[in-house]
């Protein structure tokens, strides 16, 4: 099934269910207010959401409605936790030589992940708001799950099992800032801002034999103001796949229903299927040519991200954001 949240009934949203086609969709307050609600009962509400969602195709659903996804907010509008790998061993070792940093030897039995921002996360076709384009504006394309309640220490075979939902992120970062806040030694803060979620979160049975192995084996496909940014294969070159990433986030303290576990931006070792964030292709392009060519997002640009399943049909919907200005207060 496809859950996500309106804009309306407050900080959280109002719970739907949505189509397969994404083209309709039904409130379901009847049996959860909003999602964060249905997370902290999922066994139980699980059921009643999936019977709801085969009314909803059925034609037997009452109360449907023509769904405008710019009326949607993200499916979680807050969390109370957000942590981001990177699963992708192509990105890091790209980024961080961008940086003159090597790669950890630790980072292939152990993943890189780190405390991102929960608080508030912008909806599908939100703005994405920023102080300065000095601030090297970019995008990171990347899938996320969220989670059930998690034991602490749970095993990834345990894992696999509290993975409830799947979606995708665009994980904003200001990528000037990085190299200053990563040499206090501290981790990232002001060079992460809050992150975008796509239009709707699925089920993993929704997903068919696309999820595989605790991955989503389908490209994830970006077009920056109607260009093509690049398309890598989520299934390929991901070091750690989801169960071990939700493991490794609770191996010292248990997760709470509602928390999301990032990917890291997608990326390949084959170039030619292009990127997901420009701090990738510029590292690329300084491989290749000596220096980056292409420059950092600037006001006015647009952003598309989306996942398409192997007959061409959208599976979350597209995220599509305006880099915009944020006024003084």
């Amino acid at each position: 099934m496809k859950l996500g949240s309106l804009k309306e009934g407050g900080r959280d949203g109002t719970l739907v269910v949505v189509s397969r086609d994404l083209s309709r969709a039904v409130r379901a307050t009847g049996i959860a207010p909003t999602l964060q609600r249905a997370l902290e009962d999922w066994s139980n509400v699980a059921p009643r959401l999936n019977a709801l969602a085969q009314s909803l195709e059925s034609g037997d659903a009452d109360g449907v409605f023509d769904l405008d996804q710019n009326a949607m907010a993200a499916p979680l509008p807050r969390a109370y936790e957000f942590v981001d790998g990177s699963a992708y061993l192509p990105h890091v070792e790209r980024v961080r030589r961008a940086r003159g940093a090597e790669v950890p030897e630790s980072f292939y039995t152990d993943p890189l992940m780190y405390q991102a921002t929960s608080a508030g996360f912008y909806g599908p076709r939100d703005p994405v708001r920023v102080v300065s384009e000095d601030h090297g504006i970019d995008l990171e394309a990347e899938i996320v799950v969220v989670t059930d309640d998690v034991p602490m220490a749970v095993t990834p075979e345990q894992a696999a099992g509290h993975i409830q939902l799947v979606g995708l992120v665009n994980d904003v970062s200001l990528r000037n800032l990085i190299p200053g806040e990563l040499a206090k030694g501290f981790g990232f803060l002001q060079s992460k801002p809050r992150s975008a979620l796509s239009p709707v979160f699925v089920t993993p049975d929704e997903l068919g034999d696309a999820w595989q192995g605790n991955k989503l084996h389908l490209p994830l496909v970006t077009h920056i103001n109607g260009e093509w940014f690049g398309a890598p294969e989520a299934g390929v070159d991901m070091q750690f796949d989801f169960a071990q990433l939700v493991a490794h986030a609770a191996r010292t303290r248990p997760l709470s229903a509602g928390t999301l576990v990032g990917s890291g931006t997608i990326a390949n070792q084959d170039t030619s299927k292009g990127a997901s964030c420009f701090a990738e292709r510029r590292t690329v392009e300084a491989l290749e040519t000596g220096k980056p060519v292409t420059p950092f997002m600037a006001f006015g640009d647009q952003v598309r991200i989306e996942m398409l399943d192997r007959d061409g049909r959208s599976i979350f919907g597209a995220i599509e954001q305006r880099i915009e200005r944020q006024a003084a207060p």
